[in-house]
């Protein structure tokens, strides 16, 4: 009756909306009999900007239809980039061939969602062809392609659009700069970044969130750290997704222990990590075995209710796996309310690392059956072949091969190649590996070649390792690995001068052996060492558990190889 008495509902409207009052902006809406345009657009308007209900603003849209209410300039733009936002492509297409009809294509909002739309779902030739419909581009046009471009992967072509931008007269504004810098990173161009940058500081433009985070996202693609930090270190006000550019950057360049020491500093300021700083951490725990503070992690996200989102539940499988805790990983897995494909293929290869191939194999029949639109795609057959590799499974994996192409219309990649040569060469079926080898489409890598001249050293199969070392000088000429396992086969076969050939070729290139590395943690702090260090360790923790390490290896018959010695 409240509701009823109101005299200027779209008022209410229009202040709960205002007020992010979805459940009462829902009510009054549905207790208005005659909603009008006005009420239909500020309500689809709050549900695609307000509160990101992007289906049912669409709904909201067929519904304004069927009131025989034609939408208008104010109506399309939500559309669109309520379509671009959940990728339902033919919904955008529909709404697009409504602004045909009622003559809006020259309206600069309409034509700029359109963009947007298209480059979303991955139209960006249609994208194109709405931005070169405009006659008269002003920045946001630009913007709205570019974005899209650098959005969808296609760096080149932001960067030479943006070129294009400044010949037509237009200089950037932070949103083109950070698209920008995006497009630099996937590029690896840290010459136009850097430019950026200096962009930046002559045209006295704040060091924000949202330039400052896109400046150390481009520099650690770059690989370029120290100017990372320098301008991490720069930023006075450092949010969320600034700790998580840095996090990032470092454990996507190796740097981990630093990664994991930046989200100590985080936690200790006022900003709380969330899903994208944990998977970054996570990530950074995988590459060193930082199993206690990954399980660490592990508590943290659960403590928050966020360990079964499917981005941090699958790093943490990741994590688990690589740190050796196989039960862990996979009590993760079982744990997830939904599967996406990283996460099956994050367990099946996992299992099959770990020795396990029968439970990998078991687990991609299952993704096969139960996974729904998790599919098996090109990196679940890398598990599973790998899998076959492990376990010796030459008949299973040549079926797996063949139905990559056979029933889920893959393609193979230089991976599965390198697998099933792999498989071919342990099972002493050299010859045969030559032979696939030759009849690939793809150039072989070196990490094929490179198992199969191990699996020739194995096996003293001399015609096809030197067929083998041949390819392998040539493409990586500063391999150690490469003459030490070609100077044994020879020696082996007792052609003592062609062994003393390659030594005399490996010191001759400036090739030295490339000394090991190992990780120690000891109370959440991880150590680092070299082969060759000598024993001046300062820690007695670290001395002891090396020691134990040593015996327990002892215990399980472990004997040092020292072939390449």
């Amino acid at each position: 009756m409240i509701i009823n008495a109101i005299d200027k509902p779209n008022f209410l409207l229009h202040r709960l909306i205002d007020l992010k009052d979805f459940d009462n902006a829902s009510l009054l809406f549905s207790h208005i009999p005659y909603p009008n345009e006005y009420a239909f657009n500020i309500m689809i308007r709050g549900l695609t900007t307000t509160w990101q209900k992007f289906n049912l603003a669409i709904e909201f849209y067929y519904q304004m239809k069927d009131f025989g209410i034609r939408p208008n300039n104010f109506t399309y733009p939500f559309v669109f980039i309520a379509c671009g936002n959940i990728l339902v492509l033919n919904h955008g297409q529909g709404a697009h061939s409504g602004v045909l009809k009622t003559g809006l294509c020259a309206d600069g909002h309409v034509r700029h969602s359109l963009i947007t739309m298209y480059s979303r779902c991955g139209e960006l030739g249609s994208a194109r062809k709405v931005f070169d419909e405009i006659s008269e581009k002003d920045l946001v046009s630009w913007n709205s392609m570019i974005s899209g471009y650098s959005r969808m992967g296609c760096a080149r072509d932001a960067v030479a659009l943006f070129g294009d931008m400044r010949d037509a007269g237009f200089e950037p504004d932070e949103m083109t700069l950070v698209s920008l810098l995006g497009a630099c990173g996937d590029l690896g161009d840290l010459g136009l970044g850097s430019w950026v940058e200096g962009f930046v500081v002559e045209s006295e433009i704040e060091f924000n969130s949202f330039v400052g985070s896109a400046l150390i996202g481009m520099y650690g693609k770059c690989g370029d750290l120290s100017s990372a930090r320098r301008v991490f270190d720069r930023m006075k006000k450092k949010d969320v997704v600034t700790w998580n550019a840095m996090i990032t950057g470092y454990a996507q360049n190796g740097v981990s222990d630093e990664a994991i020491k930046l989200f100590n500093s985080m936690r200790k300021s006022s900003v709380s990590p969330d899903k994208i700083t944990l998977v970054g951490t996570l990530s950074a725990c995988a590459s060193i075995g930082a199993l206690d503070f990954g399980k660490w992690l592990d508590t943290y996200a659960s403590e928050r209710g966020i360990q079964n989102d499917i981005y941090v539940a699958t790093a943490l499988i990741d994590m688990y796996a690589k740190c050796g805790s196989l039960d862990d990983a996979l009590r993760v897995f079982e744990d997830m309310p939904q599967k996406n494909e990283v996460s099956w293929n994050a367990m099946i290869s996992a299992l099959a690392f770990h020795g396990r191939p029968h439970e990998s194999l078991s687990l991609f029949k299952r993704m096969s059956n139960e996974g729904g639109a998790a599919q098996p795609n090109d990196i679940s057959f890398v598990g599973v072949l790998s899998a076959c590799v492990h376990a010796g499974l030459v008949d299973e994996g040549r079926k797996l091969y063949d139905s990559m192409s056979s029933s889920f219309g893959l393609v193979p990649k230089i991976e599965h190649y390198s697998c099933m040569v792999d498989l071919l060469a342990r099972a002493g079926l050299v010859h045969e590996a030559w032979d696939f080898i030759e009849k690939m489409p793809e150039r072989p890598d070196e990490v094929m070649l490179g198992a199969l001249l191990g699996a020739c050293q194995k096996l003293r199969n001399v015609v096809i390792s030197e067929r083998v070392m041949q390819l392998l000088l040539e493409m990586e000429p500063l391999n150690s690995g490469n003459y030490v396992i070609s100077s044994k086969i020879f020696a082996n076969m007792k052609r003592w001068d062609d062994a003393a050939r390659m030594r005399v070729l490996m010191k001759q290139r400036g090739v030295t052996k490339t000394p090991g590395c190992s990780w120690v943690e000891i109370e959440n702090q991880v150590h680092e060492f070299h082969a060759g260090d000598g024993l001046h360790f300062t820690s007695q923790d670290m001395c002891q558990i090396i020691n134990l390490l040593n015996e327990e290896m002892k215990a399980e018959g472990y004997v040092p190889k020292v072939d390449f010695l």
